[in-house]
């Protein structure tokens, strides 16, 4: 068993918090990522797991031990770093092995051990290398070497692909999946990446200024967002807004009045919204579609960004300049034109005046 729970988490340095009351329970065998933008508090929060920075008050239980005063090496963790902090002058056997030979483990055990983390990385073949020799992607595995022959309970990554360019992220990222599925092991990782959270994540913590937004699989964070923070952080490009005064409520939902459109009944539950309150809705780019009436959102088009099967278009929608549709990849739309935009009322997300979202009655089936 390899569980983590936190237990109303907070952190300060000095007079200025960063971590707020943050509870989460981690399953056995999950990979969990923490996800958030630049200084929201998410590395902070993975060193504490790691106990490289102590708790101002709180509980941190690994396998429903109270680990919070406990000493780094006797947490059962390993720790990959954004750098991958290899010694230059050491093959790669040797760099996988330090750790073993720190524990003083016998020779055929560590041989074993070494042997066995090179397989799984597919890194066999550079054994004797050094690390100079190596890609950034064998570079990285070569540290996931290491973590993995200490045989934690818990891995943990802290930004470990951010050093790669975007074509090694994108297979770094299905080998670590892979890894996980071979490991079955619990794993933690960090990154300000989206894409990255919601490709490798069995649940996602998105966090903002040091607070727990949301906690949940990556589809229910895509399809039922808690407040408009987590709407915009996940899914890419990011959704767009637009405000919208409330004109009436029913048993049907809320009705608005949008730019261009005019009024449209939205079928969501209107948690404590009044009549005439200022709302924002929500929209994505791949809900949008060319119009077949001419009639919907007129969008001035200002750039375009063609990907092959997508066609991003950018463009000035009424007061918002940076309106964003994803059309099909062979959309017959230029720069400089109008075009106008349908949108299902149905896949519109809506937030109160505070950015809490208000619940959607038709939503798609949520993928586990």
């Amino acid at each position: 068993m390899a569980t983590v729970s936190l237990k109303s988490i907070n952190k300060w340095f000095d007079s200025s918090q960063v971590l707020y009351d943050i509870s989460i329970d981690i399953e056995d065998k999950e990979f969990v990522v923490f996800v958030g933008p630049s200084g929201c508090g998410k590395t902070t929060l993975l060193r504490i797991v790691a106990g490289l920075e102590d708790v101002s008050s709180g509980e941190v239980e690994i396998d429903g031990i109270d680990v919070s005063s406990a000493h780094p090496i006797e947490r059962g963790i390993s720790m990959v770093f954004q750098s991958y902090a290899l010694y230059p002058h050491l093959s790669v056997f040797e760099n996988i092995a330090f750790p073993l030979r720190v524990a003083k483990t016998p020779k055929a055990k560590l041989q074993e051990m070494v042997m066995r983390a090179a397989d799984i990385l597919r890194l066999t073949d550079r054994l004797e290398h050094k690390p100079g020799q190596l890609s950034g992607g064998q570079r990285q595995r070569v540290a996931i070497g290491r973590s993995i022959v200490r045989q934690p309970k818990v891995f943990l990554f802290d930004e470990p692909l951010s050093n790669l360019d975007a074509a090694l992220r994108g297979e770094m990222r299905v080998e670590l999946s892979k890894l996980h599925k071979s490991l079955n092991a619990t794993m933690i990782y960090v990154t300000h990446d989206q894409v990255e959270a919601m490709t490798m994540a069995d649940r996602i913590m998105v966090l903002s200024e040091g607070k727990l937004e949301q906690f949940g699989t990556p589809m229910d964070l895509y399809h039922r967002p808690k407040t408009k923070f987590v709407a915009g952080f996940i899914g890419h490009p990011k959704m767009n807004f637009l405000s919208a005064s409330c004109l009436s409520i029913d048993s049907d939902g809320v009705k608005v009045e949008l730019p261009a459109i005019g009024k449209q009944l939205l079928p969501v539950e209107p948690l404590k919204v009044n009549q005439g309150e200022e709302l924002e809705v929500g929209v994505r780019p791949e809900d949008l579609m060319l119009s077949e009436t001419g009639k919907g959102l007129p969008l001035k088009v200002d750039v375009l960004e063609r990907l092959g099967g997508s066609t991003l278009v950018y463009g000035s929608l009424d007061k918002y300049p940076n309106f964003c549709a994803m059309l099909q990849g062979d959309a017959n739309v230029r720069e400089g034109e109008l075009v106008n935009l349908d949108v299902n009322p149905a896949s519109i997300h809506a937030f109160d005046s505070n950015g809490n979202a208000m619940k959607r009655r038709q939503v798609p089936e949520i993928l586990k």
